[in-house]
């Protein structure tokens, strides 16, 4: 209730024009057809006033646009007594008006909310480091020693103190494994600590800091982003020209004033002002049903044009999880064996991949082993003592100093390993990566079939790591290496435009919100990403990235048919009026045949059909494969 009443509030003149609706058809069903009639009439003439008002302002300001044919159109219903098309034209001219505000409001509440998941406490060692007092985060400054708990995110950017830390820096990098970080290594604010508390060094304020950055560069963007011209205006100043023309030209020849009356009548911008609206919101509607939010008609109309895709690489490509690519065991261990071994040790771990290996295990339907007597170093590794052998599970330099002919692993790039060792004897090591997802090459030609011309991968990981990934999935370019302001740069930097950027988590944020459009991998709730994104694409599914702009292209056509039907007819029926084969009342009949031949075409964009054929084509079609391992 109280939301309603809050829609109410915004928007006045929109439940205005319900409510008298509401009241104009009491009146009818009582009898009383001249009472609404002037209801009807008067407040049309109210609003045609105002509309004047904020017309003339545009005008001054050197826009023109579909406002015009519609005070046009409210008068001309008026004056041949065709009030209930007048509250029609002021309920679509209205609540257009009204969906554009809510866009705006709804866009600054967001960046609202991105602004208050900004670390607010920090907890501040004293002098001696004998307390530690908590402290907002604004008051920090360079040089003030800090405890960073396990799990929290890092207040502010500082350099480590502690001898060593692991690191979640995926919403700043886009790097889905944990980072290592040893004393003196610099710490990004907006990463998130292992399992182990960690003392960092400021160097910077919250103010100067990487998120408060990221977040400025979301704002900035969002700020900076161009206003989307709604499709109907482009042909508001040709079609009113012609229409007026077509008026004119009857009323001077014919000698009679009614004609210039009976040629507006036909010439009411319907087709303009219902037929683009209904495809728009149908093609969203269409794309809500497959599991795409389209922030507005104006993101389908860009993505009907895009030239350029650009991709992040993890969470976006891959799934952005690690996952265990492959066990590696040395002589005398079977890899089932090895497997088990790691598992039943890493129950103790509290190491980001402990999950994934005890995952691969049972998998595998290994059985674990339980054990009293298990010892953890953070950040370097477990040694348990399971049954009669003691199993040492970690990093490479932590296993070695129990087993001396421990051996580094060859890795590819995005690889991590870790590394066991039984009873000081050397017996392999698991290796982890994020998994492409299977989909990913096929979204690409689906892209390249659908008119994208340039495909490119921004991503803050290594360069070897990038290439493999974009090898795999057929992306011609690659910028690794890319903190979230060298991503912005990129993307503006790009000449084929309109660009989509597809991406997730925090760090795609600026440059989402830079692109012509931008869509987030939203599957996983809430981010900072969907919230700056034109798109978010709620199933965990690349491929509809390809959907969104075939929406997009179906939706644009079909506004763009329903538009040049309804020109088409008008123009018709305007040229009979003119030489008096149409009376205003039966033109007022016919121009409604025109508008419901409109809106009918419009509705196609709902696309029903479309996409029951896409589902049966799939279904006959070879399976992708789910997930591949990037190794």
């Amino acid at each position: 209730m109280s939301s309603l009443l809050g829609a109410v509030r915004r928007y006045p003149l929109v439940a205005t024009t319900v409510i008298l609706g509401l009241v104009g058809v009491l009146l009818a069903l009582a009898g009383l057809p001249d009472a609404v009639r002037w209801l009807f009439s008067g407040f049309g003439l109210a609003v045609a006033t105002y509309e004047a008002v904020g017309m003339m302002r545009q005008l001054r300001r050197g826009t023109f646009g579909i406002d015009f044919l519609a005070i046009t159109a409210i008068i001309a219903t008026v004056l041949v007594g065709e009030y209930v098309a007048t509250m029609i034209i002021v309920l679509m001219l209205t609540g257009g008006a009204a969906l554009e505000d809510f866009a705006v409001n709804r866009a600054k509440r967001e960046l609202n909310a991105l602004l208050q998941r900004a670390p607010q406490i920090a907890h501040r060692h004293s002098a001696d480091f004998a307390e530690v007092e908590d402290v907002p985060a604004t008051e920090v400054r360079v040089g003030d020693h800090l405890l960073v708990r396990p799990a929290e995110i890092v207040p502010v950017d500082g350099v480590l103190v502690t001898d060593s830390a692991a690191f979640d820096e995926s919403s700043l990098t886009g790097e889905s494994l944990p980072v290592e970080r040893v004393t003196g290594d610099a710490i990004l604010s907006g990463s998130i600590n292992g399992q182990a508390a960690a003392t960092i060094r400021a160097t910077a304020t919250a103010a100067n800091s990487q998120y408060q950055q990221i977040i400025a560069l979301v704002e900035e963007a969002a700020a900076s982003k161009a206003p989307v011209v709604r499709l109907a205006d482009r042909y508001a100043v040709p079609f009113t020209a012609v229409s007026l023309l077509i008026a004119g030209l009857a009323w001077l020849l014919g000698g009679d004033p009614a004609r210039f009356a009976e040629v507006l009548v036909v010439a009411t911008p319907c087709p303009l002002l219902i037929s683009a609206p209904v495809a728009f919101m149908g093609g969203m509607s269409r794309a809500a049903r497959n599991g795409i939010i389209v922030k507005g008609g104006g993101v389908l109309e860009t993505l009907s044009r895009a030239k350029t895709v650009v991709f992040d690489k993890t969470g976006t490509l891959t799934h952005g999880t690690p996952a265990i690519a492959r066990v590696i065991p040395e002589a005398g261990f079977g890899e089932d064996e090895l497997l088990a071994l790691a598992a039943s040790a890493e129950q103790y771990s509290s190491h980001v991949l402990a999950a994934s290996v005890i995952a691969a295990a049972r998998a595998r339907g290994l059985a674990l082993t339980s054990t009293d007597t298990a010892n953890e170093v953070p950040a370097n590794g477990v040694v348990a003592r399971l049954g009669s052998s003691e199993v040492t599970v970690g990093k490479l330099s932590y296993v070695r100093d129990r087993a001396p002919d421990a051996v580094a692993t060859p890795l590819d790039g995005g690889e991590l390993a870790i590394y066991l060792a039984v009873d000081g004897r050397f017996a392999g090591s698991i290796v982890a990566s994020d998994r492409l997802r299977g989909n990913a090459r096929q979204t690409m030609a689906e892209l390249r079939a659908l008119g994208i011309t340039e495909t490119v991968m921004l991503t803050g990981d290594a360069r070897p790591t990038a290439e493999h990934i974009a090898a795999l999935v057929g992306i011609e370019s690659v910028q690794a290496d890319c903190l979230p302001v060298d991503k912005v740069d990129a993307v503006r930097g790009l000449t084929r435009r309109p660009v989509i950027m597809v991406g997730d988590g925090v760090n795609d944020a600026p440059v989402l919100a830079v692109a012509d459009v931008g869509i987030a991998m939203g599957a996983k709730g809430a981010t900072a990403a969907s919230e700056s994104a034109d798109v978010v694409i709620l199933i965990d599914d690349l491929s509809r990235t390809a959907r969104a702009v075939a929406i997009g292209q179906d939706t644009i056509r079909i506004a763009l048919q329903s538009i040049w039907l309804g020109i088409a007819l008008s123009l018709t029926l305007m040229i009979l009026a003119a030489v008096g084969f149409i009376p205003a009342t039966i033109g007022a009949l016919l121009q409604e045949f025109v508008d419901l031949a409109t809106i009918l075409n419009a509705l196609r964009a709902i696309g029903g059909r479309r996409d029951a054929a896409v589902k049966a084509q799939a279904r006959t079609e070879l399976p992708v494969g789910s997930s591949a391992l990037v190794h």
